[in-house]
C-alpha cells in the first residue's frame, strides 16, 4: 500500500498542493504533476544542473530535493516564473542577445543559476568574478561556455 501525503508550497507565484509520497523528487512533481517542464531532467543525481530552479531565492537542483522537505511558505521559481509582465528577465534577454543556446536543453538551468549568482554578488555589493563563473557547475554538452559567461556578465549588469 502506497501512502500519499499532501504537500503545499508556492511555484512561480501561486500556491499549489499535490498528493504524492514524501520522497518523490521535486523535479518529478514539477514536470509530471504540475506540468512545468522548464526544469529539465538530465542526470537525476544533482550533477548536471539541467533542472536548476530557485528555492527561496537560492539555486537548487529539484532532482535532489524530496517534496516532503518543502514547507507551505517555500517559494519555488522555475524558468517559467522568471520573466516579468514587461517581458524577459534581463538574464534571459542577455541569453538571446549573446545567442547562447544551441540545443537549448541545459539553458533553463543555466539561466536560473546565473540569476542566483548575479543576485548573490549584488547582495554582497561586488562584481561577478571569473572564480564565480568557474564555480557554476551547470553542464552544457554543446560547449557554449564562452557565450554563457558573456551573457551572465551582460545580464548581471542589467538586473
Amino acid at each position: 500500500m502506497i501512502l500519499l501525503a499532501e504537500h503545499t508550497f508556492r511555484v512561480n507565484g501561486r500556491q499549489v498542493t499535490v498528493d504524492v509520497e514524501d520522497d518523490v523528487r521535486l523535479l518529478w512533481v514539477l514536470r509530471d504533476l504540475l506540468r512545468i517542464t522548464g526544469p529539465k531532467y538530465g542526470c537525476g543525481i544533482d550533477v548536471c544542473k539541467a533542472c536548476t530552479s530557485h528555492l527561496n531565492g537560492e539555486a537548487v537542483s529539484p532532482c535532489a530535493i524530496p517534496v516532503g522537505a518543502l514547507r507551505p511558505d517555500d517559494e519555488v521559481v522555475t524558468i517559467e516564473g522568471l520573466a516579468g509582465p514587461d517581458g524577459p528577465h534581463p538574464m534571459q534577454r542577455a541569453w538571446i542577445d549573446h545567442d547562447v543556446a544551441q540545443c537549448g536543453y541545459c539553458q533553463p538551468g543555466q539561466v536560473m543559476a546565473a540569476v542566483a549568482l548575479a543576485r548573490r554578488a549584488a547582495a554582497e555589493q561586488r562584481e561577478i568574478t571569473d572564480a564565480d563563473l568557474d564555480g557554476l557547475r551547470n553542464v552544457c554538452r554543446c560547449g557554449t561556455y564562452n557565450r554563457i559567461r558573456a551573457a551572465i556578465m551582460d545580464g548581471a549588469r542589467h538586473m
